[in-house]
């Protein structure tokens, strides 16, 4: 399910490219099977997406490269025996991309559609989006450890006007935390560590949750959040009051240069052996404790993202901020997003935008 908040009218993000270099967020394998092919406005592009009888996937861009038609589905695009076909004339494609069959002659051998690289994590297809056609320039973690202690993958969408960089940001702002969503006793634990397109967070709170709209639980968390650039950030949940761990995919994916989409995932141990009876919960099949956590872990999330996407919406990015004691390491987090925009950068120093930040940072209190 995709939530479309209430757009304003505004335009793009004033300061910031549109379309920072990564890994993004294109569909589950589930979605594939389900819908055979799937077509998406991603980046500023058009892509198709589906999986053959062997279980390979592509995604590639969504124009034949005979005579230029749209192959998804809204077209008439399909998937036949593996293969893409094209609605105007009837040109198939295999997950290589390459033509290899047409009605009425041999196939082309200069036909072949432009391919994304692919990456999988537990079931969820991502693509490396490269400034200028870039090869990819850093990998995405290896796939979490999984199996029958862990819950499936629950998930939500967000579409609204706004940026991966700015959404997330929140990792490391953690001033809004209390402010904004009411956490309390937030308190980083130990300093963001940068290494590459990698950035690692982790920081200690506690929250009121409402089980059943009747009891409210206190919660003490532990959170260590995994920034692979700035559409791929996994969090780790330890919750000592019930002894729960959980996990937390936050994929931001720019659309248009104008709207992003900001899918939740979360997934939720088993609890084998509850800290404290939360309404039945330690008398539940130990199966089922999890399943019914992730449900409420979700929504939780999705009533913060919420809270967030009214101010992500009618915000705009302010270079250089004027920052405080409190906020965070904020300069820091900018100073790791350049890396994400070889373009911009000049071949004789760092474009006044970055000086700016970097001044600021450094200029706390103003």
């Amino acid at each position: 399910m995709t939530e479309r908040m209430n757009a304003r009218g505004l335009g793009p993000l004033e300061g910031l490219q549109p379309f920072p270099e990564g890994w993004y967020f294109v569909a589950t394998r589930k979605s594939l099977a389900r819908e055979k092919l799937v077509e998406r406005t991603w980046l500023g592009e058009e892509i198709v997406a589906w999986c053959d009888d062997d279980g390979r996937i592509c995604v590639a861009g969504a124009f034949c490269p005979h005579l230029g038609s749209h192959m998804g589905p809204t077209v008439g695009g399909v998937v036949r025996d593996g293969c893409l076909v094209c609605p105007f004339h009837g040109f198939r494609f295999d997950t290589t991309g390459q033509c290899v069959a047409t009605p009425n002659a041999p196939a082309p051998k200069a036909a072949r559609l432009k391919l994304y690289e692919t990456r999988e994590i537990l079931g969820m297809v991502f693509a490396w989006w490269g400034a200028g056609g870039r090869a990819p320039q850093w990998e995405l973690p290896p796939e979490p450890p999984a199996g029958a202690e862990w819950s499936g993958l629950r998930s939500h969408a967000f579409r609204f006007r706004g940026h991966p960089q700015e959404t997330t940001e929140n990792s490391v702002d953690l001033e809004h935390l209390g402010y904004t969503h009411g956490y309390d006793d937030v308190c980083p634990a130990g300093s963001i560590s940068i290494e590459g397109a990698y950035l690692k967070s982790c920081f200690n709170f506690s929250n009121v949750r409402r089980i059943a709209g009747v009891k409210d639980i206190v919660s003490d968390v532990t959170s260590v959040t995994h920034v692979h650039g700035l559409g791929y950030s996994f969090v780790e949940f330890h919750e000592q009051t019930i002894g729960m761990d959980a996990r937390l995919w936050v994929l931001a994916t720019p659309i248009d240069g104008t709207l992003v989409e900001v899918v939740l995932v979360s997934q939720t141990h088993e609890i084998r052996k509850p800290g404290r009876f939360v309404v039945g919960l330690g008398f539940l099949p130990m199966r089922l404790r999890h399943r019914l956590m992730n449900r409420i872990l979700l929504r939780e999330e999705m009533r913060y993202v919420a809270q967030d996407v009214v101010i992500w919406e009618r915000k705009r990015y302010q270079s250089p901020p004027r920052l405080c004691r409190t906020d965070g390491p904020i300069g820091k987090y900018r100073r790791y997003c350049r890396q994400f925009y070889p373009e911009l950068r000049l071949e004789t120093g760092v474009p006044l935008r970055e000086r700016m930040d970097e001044a600021a940072s450094r200029h706390l209190s103003g």
